[in-house]
């Protein structure tokens, strides 16, 4: 899946335009490897082993490029840091932990999806409004927060 999403990336970018550079690969190799939905900020730090002249506005550029594209999604923890989703840009469930910030896909289902987005039209057009964008996100503790809280108290 991921060779598959890269070069899919890759390709969409050069029919639309945009210099495929090595930096703006890396970029894309990593977060598309990474289990993780991962901030600029450690973007940047892991593309400073092959890169180290890469500036932190390099990764912001590729950002909104891809967001511009429509392939990322934004997502604002509650530790105020943005993370990006390269693997499923559209609106989908987030799990969010409070403690250790960590962002994971709600594995839920495509059926579930259609109910969120349908949940979504039916109360826009309910309330008068036009449907720009949506997330559904839940926050709690991720089972290592849970277990570290039981340990401690």
């Amino acid at each position: 899946m991921s060779d598959y999403r890269y070069r899919q990336l890759i390709d969409k970018m050069r029919r639309q335009g945009y210099r495929i550079t090595p930096q703006r690969m890396a970029t894309l190799r990593i977060m598309i490897e990474s289990q993780e939905h991962l901030s600029a900020a450690q973007i940047y730090a892991a593309l400073q082993e092959h890169f180290p002249t890469t500036s932190l506005a390099t990764v912001y550029k590729t950002l909104a490029v891809l967001m511009k594209m429509g392939e990322v999604l934004e997502l604002h923890g509650n530790g105020g840091e943005v993370h990006y989703d390269i693997m499923n840009p559209r609106p989908h469930p987030h799990l969010i932990c409070v403690r250790c910030h960590r962002i994971v896909d709600a594995d839920v289902g495509d059926a579930l999806i259609a109910e969120q987005a349908a949940l979504t039209q039916r109360m826009a057009h309910t309330m008068g409004y036009e449907v720009l964008g949506y997330r559904f996100d839940v926050y709690g503790l991720c089972p290592a927060c849970r277990e570290a809280t039981k340990a401690t108290g």
